[in-house]
């Protein structure tokens, strides 16, 4: 059975196809537009009952939350295609360690800029200038702690592309190209070699060109 996933053009369902793409799994995609409100219709809600993308469909078995997908195809295709999960148990730790960085310290304040600098005024909501500032500070400090680490290490966990980079590539593209704030990666230089490195692989490149950004 091929793999269905919901939502390509969106953010978190980008970081499931560029998995996929570098397990060299088969799957296929399902436009959901959020803006239209197709996340909250009741057959959409029967697989996703909190209304997100994205989900995916691996025969009978569904499952949502990008980070657990990409968790799951990773172990279970771990014969194939790109490892991502580390091959000793210091790796694995490693890798955990820094996708749970990404998911509690990079992403919240990244999010928060990504919502009011491009999603608000689409809705003509107004933008909340106060939180863009603090996620400002947050974010350039959680960078700080990357660029230290990078000085150490060509990934995150190590000397190999894991999960733990790769789920940095959806949004630390908003970051870089979409709110301005480019310079944030660009005047950390190890942070800037990391994401050079990582943002051309071509299976991001690839994810870039079948699924462009909703926004």
């Amino acid at each position: 059975m091929v793999v269905k996933v919901f939502g390509p053009t969106y953010g978190c369902p980008k970081r499931v196809v560029v998995c996929l793409i570098e397990k060299e799994i088969e799957f296929e995609t399902v436009d959901v537009d959020l803006f239209k409100g197709e996340h909250k219709e009741p057959e959409f809600l029967k697989l996703q009952p909190f209304g997100s993308v994205p989900v995916i469909q691996d025969g009978d078995y569904t499952l949502y939350e990008s980070r657990a997908i990409i968790r799951y195809f990773a172990e279970k295709y771990k014969e194939q295609g790109t490892e991502l999960l580390g091959k000793t148990i210091e790796e694995k730790g490693l890798v955990e360690q820094w996708l749970e960085v990404e998911a509690h310290n990079f992403h919240p304040p990244l999010y928060n800029l990504v919502i009011n600098i491009l999603f608000a005024p689409l809705k003509g909501v107004p933008s909340d200038q106060k939180v863009i500032e603090e996620s400002d500070k947050k974010l350039e400090k959680v960078l700080d702690v990357y660029e230290e680490r990078l000085s150490n290490s060509k990934y995150l966990a190590g000397d190999f592309f894991s999960l733990a980079d790769l789920s940095h590539l959806p949004f630390g593209h908003y970051l870089v190209n979409q709110t301005g704030r480019g310079n944030l990666v660009r005047e950390r230089k190890h942070v800037n070699a990391w994401w050079d490195d990582i943002s051309n692989r071509p299976s991001w490149k690839k994810v870039l060109q079948l699924y462009k950004y909703a926004v």
